[in-house]
């Protein structure tokens, strides 16, 4: 009796920025040991992360052989790599800055309805904090630039994004 070859096939997961799925991306596959000049190819099925969430997941996909020598062989049925899934950047829309007479303070106002743009559905994510609005300098003028400190996120997948205060 003559045997299947044991090969050995291997990963690379791509790092990404959180979407709410296990959606995971292989940038790069190995096969080790083919026996020269077989005709033998790894074959990388749909990779998925372990879990949703922003941190180090595992990612892992289904592999087979295809090629004219495919069947002097086997390979291991999954490989799984490390890769990050990062935070999503959320911003805030819905402000516009207020003009006002000079005072000499840099104090601002804005008017409008704060609301969080990227938000992956359907996450629970909300805005928060006290807002504080400055302007870039207290002296009369055209377009002064305004900053915000003090917003922050709450909710059950607030983790895994942060946010750019407006400005």
């Amino acid at each position: 009796e003559i045997t299947a070859l044991g090969l050995v096939g291997s990963i690379v997961a791509a790092d990404k920025v959180y979407d709410g799925t296990v959606a995971a991306s292989v940038t790069s596959s190995n096969l080790a040991g083919v026996i020269s000049p077989d005709a033998v190819t790894l074959v990388v099925g749909a990779a998925s992360f372990d879990d949703k969430n922003v941190g180090t997941r595992t990612a892992s996909a289904a592999l087979s052989l295809t090629g004219g020598q495919a069947g002097n062989y086997s390979v291991n049925a999954t490989a799984a790599d490390a890769a990050e899934i990062t935070v999503k950047t959320l911003t805030v829309t819905g402000l516009t800055g207020d003009n006002k007479v000079y005072d000499g303070s840099t104090a601002a106002s804005v008017s409008g309805t704060a609301a969080l743009s990227g938000v992956v559905n359907p996450d629970v994510v909300a805005l928060g904090g006290t807002p504080v609005y400055t302007f870039a300098s207290a002296d009369v003028a055209n377009g002064i630039a305004i900053t915000t400190t003090g917003y922050t996120l709450g909710g059950a997948d607030a983790g895994n994004y942060q946010l750019t205060q407006p400005g």
